[in-house]
């Protein structure tokens, strides 16, 4: 019953506020995409039926937003970014008149809209540190609660994420989520100066990374372990970040139960040893192989590949790799568009973080977690089909809105030799 109060609370009182403040609608938005309550609180939220929260909360924003002018598109570096992901939308709107079933088309760019219109919402609203901040915090708290619940579940003998299809997702995309999550509240935790907040967020990443475990997701390890390279990489070298990395990794081992390590470990065996799973992804990705080839400009249509893959033979499924499902449906420019929108984030964050000498400690942690979480993300989803996980596309705006707010700081960047470097040794040292 606490759940149905607080969605109901949220969602009204939030539809209200986003006539004034369409930031706070944004935020609740997300928190409810993340969290997905008819799913969570199922007794009592979801046996109401299909509530609708989001698209109230959407649409107080969305009227919010017209209100306030529809934000200031002064995008600063964040532009190419927000190029790409309206180049994709639209590119997959054109091939809505040549696809075989229009219909699917149709449903695929309406649910692209629902995360495409708050993303514009986003970085045109978010112009302060603090307005990042928060949608950081928005992301690591929602996702959180949801490894704190699906972990107390899993003690309590039901594996939920295994056993059922979570607000329409399988183990696989759960995973894929927990990867960008957790790596994000890692460096969220490290970006933090209280120590009550550096330890929630380290909790939280915790609790995520044990998710990914018990979900026996092979895709989801990989891209934790490539996700966690980066992040080592990216880290700037201290004793004290050293020493967090290493108990990072060491609790990381000791979530990973022998299940789990058996499992993972059947992803390098002889071919002829696959299990079905494993079997099943290799003749999807021959078979996305040939369609890239027949159809590499147009694709086959958009949400069009389950039905393409029942005409080549095959079971009617996702091809489990977004990239290959992607360029089979959308084309190769489709395929290029959606991996500039990711990749150009990388590209420009990584930037920032060598070129930016002036740029406050929160924000670089921030930007090497956006990069490290997209890296985890990009090599899991080679290897499973998501095709409507929201903490990704979210990331990239809090990635994008990083770019935007400290592009003056950009232009207006220091030389090296002339940086403070004793204010800066005082900042790493609060850390």
């Amino acid at each position: 019953m606490r759940g149905l109060v607080y969605v109901y609370l949220l969602t009204y009182l939030g539809a209200a506020l986003s006539l004034f403040y369409p930031l706070i609608g944004l935020f609740i938005y997300i928190h409810h995409a993340l969290l997905k309550p008819e799913s969570l609180w199922y007794w009592s939220v979801g046996a109401r039926g299909p509530g609708r929260y989001s698209f109230i909360v959407g649409i107080g924003m969305l009227v919010g937003w017209g209100i306030r002018g529809f934000g200031d598109w002064r995008l600063g570096r964040s532009s190419i970014v927000v190029g790409m992901l309206l180049a994709f939308v639209t590119w997959v709107g054109v091939g809505y008149f040549f696809a075989q079933e229009p219909i699917l088309v149709k449903n695929f760019l309406i649910s692209l809209l629902k995360i495409a219109l708050p993303f514009l919402v986003g970085i045109t609203l978010m112009e302060k540190r603090e307005h990042v901040r928060w949608l950081a915090w928005v992301i690591v708290a929602s996702q959180g609660y949801l490894a704190l619940d699906f972990n107390r579940s899993y003690y309590q003998g039901v594996n939920r994420i295994v056993l059922e299809a979570y607000g329409g997702f399988d183990n696989n995309c759960i995973a894929a989520a927990m990867v960008v999550g957790a790596l994000l509240a890692f460096f969220l935790g490290l970006a933090e100066n209280r120590w009550p907040l550096k330890l929630i967020a380290f909790a939280v990443s915790a609790l995520m990374v044990h998710t990914i475990m018990f979900s026996f997701s092979r895709g989801g390890l990989l891209g934790l372990i490539a996700g966690g390279i980066a992040a080592f990489i990216l880290i700037p070298k201290s004793f004290k970040t050293t020493v967090i990395s290493i108990l990072a990794v060491l609790l990381a081992l000791r979530l990973a139960g022998p299940e789990v390590r058996q499992r993972f470990m059947t992803t390098f065996v002889d071919p002829e040893q696959r299990d079905r799973s494993a079997r099943s992804r290799v003749e999807q990705w021959t078979a996305c192989l040939r369609s890239i080839r027949e159809n590499p400009f147009l694709g086959v249509g958009a949400n069009h590949w389950p039905l393409r893959s029942q005409q080549m033979g095959l079971p009617r499924m996702h091809a489990h790799s977004l990239w290959l499902e992607t360029a089979a449906e959308t084309g190769v420019p489709g395929l290029l568009l959606l991996g500039g929108f990711y990749g150009l984030t990388v590209y420009r964050l990584r930037k920032l973080v060598k070129e930016c000498h002036n740029l406050d400690v929160w924000s670089l942690y921030m930007a090497r977690g956006v990069i490290a979480s997209l890296v985890g993300f990009a090599v899991a989803v080679s290897f499973i089909s998501v095709v409507w996980l929201e903490i990704p596309y979210y990331t990239v705006l809090l990635g994008a809105a990083l770019l935007r707010v400290h592009t003056r700081e950009w232009e207006d960047r220091l030389e090296p030799d002339t940086v403070d470097l004793r204010e800066h040794a005082n900042e790493y040292a609060s850390v």
